[in-house]
C-alpha cells in the first residue's frame, strides 16, 4: 500500500536523540516491528521512526487506520495525547505539547461559539421542538472542545507544575532558538532558561554558545541583579513609609515584606508591596485617630 509521510507530522513532535534512534533500530532488528503504524487514510500519523527503519532494512510491519480522525487538528490532538502519556518525554516537551493542545482547543471553542450564535438566533424564531429526546447529545462535543483555560489545567494535562508551565511560556515567547535548543539538550534547566530569556537576544545567543557553564553563570548574575533591585526597592519604600509615621521607630518586621510569587513579575511584586504599604499607612492613621479619640 502507499504510505504518505508529511513533514508537518514528522516534525510536529521533537525527534528522537541519536542514542534513542539507535536503541529503537537495535530492538526492531532483533524483534521485528511489534507495534502497528497508525494511518489516516494513506497519511502516516504515528511510527515515523519505525517506518524509516523498516524501509531501510526491508522489515515487514503492520498498519492500522484510526477511525476517529476527521481533520488535521484531530490528528495533532491525538499525537499530543500519545506523547504526553509516555514517560520518556521531557518536562519541557510536555509543557510545549500542553500549550499546543490549549491553542487548538481554544480555537475550536471560539469557532463553536461563533457558529452557535446564528443557530441560537434561528432557534429563537423557530417553533418549539416536540420531542427533546430526539435532539443530539452535545455533551461529548462540548467536552472535547473545552479549552485548557488555566495554568493549573495545563499543568495537570502535562503532569508538571504550574510554575514550570509559566516558565515554558516565557521561553517560547522570548527565548532565542539557541537557548531553546540548550533547554532541549539539557544544558540548562527550564527555570534558568526562563531567567536567561529576559536578556537581549544577542546576549542569549552568546551565553548559549558558551555552553553549560556560561548559561548557568548568566542565570546566576540575573538572579543576583534582580535580588539587589528588589532589596533596593523595598528599602526605599520602607524608608519612605516609616518617615511618615511621626518619628516612630522603624518596624523591620512589618508584614508587607512579602515574598515574590513564582508567576509574579518584578513590576507586579513592587506594585503589590506599594499597595500593602499604602494600606498599612492608612491603617496607622486610623489607629492614631482612634488613640486621639480615646485620649480626649
Amino acid at each position: 500500500m502507499n504510505i504518505t509521510v508529511l513533514e508537518e507530522l514528522r516534525a510536529y513532535i521533537d525527534p528522537l536523540t541519536p542514542e534513542e534512534h539507535e536503541a529503537l533500530e537495535r530492538s526492531i532488528l532483533a524483534e521485528g516491528c511489534r507495534d502497528a503504524l497508525v494511518l489516516w487514510g494513506e497519511v502516516l500519523v504515528d511510527g515515523h521512526n519505525r517506518y524509516g527503519i523498516c524501509q531501510k532494512h526491508g522489515i515487514p510491519f503492520q498498519t492500522i487506520q484510526h477511525p476517529a480522525f476527521k481533520s488535521m487538528e484531530d490528528v495533532h490532538l491525538w499525537m499530543i495525547d500519545q506523547h504526553l502519556g509516555r514517560r520518556s518525554v521531557s518536562d519541557f516537551q510536555r509543557g510545549v505539547l500542553a500549550l499546543r493542545k490549549k491553542d487548538i482547543l481554544s480555537a475550536r471553542a471560539q469557532q463553536a461559539q461563533a457558529q452557535a450564535q446564528p443557530a441560537d438566533a434561528a432557534a429563537s424564531t423557530a417553533p418549539p421542538v416536540a420531542d427533546e429526546a430526539a435532539l443530539p447529545d452535545q455533551g461529548a462535543a462540548a467536552k472535547t472542545t473545552e479549552p485548557l483555560t488555566s495554568r493549573e489545567a495545563l499543568a495537570k494535562a502535562a503532569r508538571i507544575s504550574a510554575t514550570t508551565i509559566s516558565q515554558i511560556e516565557k521561553i517560547q515567547k522570548t527565548a532565542a532558538p539557541e537557548l531553546v535548543a540548550a533547554v532541549k539538550a539539557g544544558d540548562i534547566s527550564i527555570n534558568a532558561a526562563a531567567i536567561v530569556a529576559t536578556l537581549p537576544v544577542e546576549e542569549q545567543v552568546a551565553a548559549a554558545a558558551g555552553g553549560k557553564k556560561e548559561l548557568r553563570q548568566a542565570a546566576k548574575q540575573i538572579r543576583e541583579a534582580k535580588a539587589q533591585a528588589r532589596a533596593a526597592a523595598v528599602g526605599a519604600m520602607l524608608e519612605s513609609g516609616e518617615a511618615g509615621l511621626d518619628g516612630e521607630e522603624p518596624a523591620p518586621s512589618r508584614p508587607f515584606l512579602a515574598n515574590q510569587q513564582p508567576d509574579e513579575t518584578d513590576q507586579q511584586f513592587i506594585a503589590r508591596l506599594q499597595r500593602i504599604l499604602q494600606d498599612l499607612q492608612a491603617e496607622n492613621l486610623r489607629l492614631k485617630a482612634r488613640v486621639a479619640e480615646l485620649s480626649a
